[in-house]
């Protein structure tokens, strides 16, 4: 049986310190395969957007192991945790989080010339034109609406070329309408470029489009923790 892309065992988190300490992440298992497509769901506070933090290195698990495409993330220092995310993970949050005085062009742009990518600005109008905003690149995140600014988020996700997607709560700041072309889009290049996707989300439906569905409750999986034997997304694409 192929490696999973993504295997936690035993995962713990606590946040906070003292009497304001809380016990998010209780024990997680979870396996996901390349090319999956998961749906993370559950109640509020119950650790769903915490475990997508913990899946992107940007919280450290207290205990237990997190491996993605083979590298334990544990054994990474903060440096190159940070190197690693900028090659492997993409991530689009629910506050699309693009900086104010940039354009749509220098906000996909940046982050790859940090990571030393070349052809950074070539490559940021490409994914740009990929999400349908060729005509909007000059344009600053105020002169845009909230779907166009999840859509230069996306293209920002994007551009590294990550073989595995995170998105929290990617539609819910977006009108109905909006947030389904968002999802459309989404599932779209997932398809497209052969990535897992992990997606939180409170919407029903956007979480029933994904391949499986992982409940989450109180900081425990309660269902949905295996990965298949053959996911429905394998196809061509980075293998993570």
């Amino acid at each position: 049986m192929a490696e999973p892309a993504i295997r936690l065992r035993k995962v713990h988190l606590t946040l906070g310190q003292g009497r304001g300490a809380v016990h998010v992440l209780k024990g997680i298992d979870l396996d996901v395969a390349a090319g999956e497509s998961v749906g993370i769901v559950g109640p509020s506070g119950s650790g769903k957007s915490t475990l997508l933090m913990v899946l992107a290195g940007l919280e450290r698990a207290d205990e237990g192991e997190v491996v993605i495409s083979g590298q334990s993330l544990r054994s990474l220092s903060e440096d190159r945790l940070a190197a690693f995310r900028g090659r492997h993970v993409g991530i689009v949050f629910q506050s699309f989080h693009l900086i104010p005085n940039m354009t749509a062009l220098e906000n996909v742009a940046v982050p790859l010339e940090l990571a030393g990518r070349a052809n950074a600005f070539e490559r940021a109008e490409a994914e740009l034109r990929a999400v349908g905003l060729g005509a909007r690149v000059t344009h600053y995140p105020g002169e845009l609406s909230g779907g166009e600014q999840q859509r230069v988020a996306l293209a920002r996700a994007l551009a590294p070329e990550p073989a595995l997607l995170i998105a929290d709560e990617p539609t819910g700041n977006l009108d109905a309408e909006t947030g389904a072309q968002i999802a459309d889009l989404l599932f779209a290049e997932q398809k497209r470029r052969g990535m897992t996707m992990i997606l939180v989300t409170h919407d029903k439906t956007l979480a029933a489009r994904c391949g499986r569905e992982v409940a989450v409750r109180s900081g425990v999986i309660e269902s949905g923790g295996a990965a298949p034997a053959r996911p429905e997304a394998a196809v061509a694409g980075p293998a993570l």
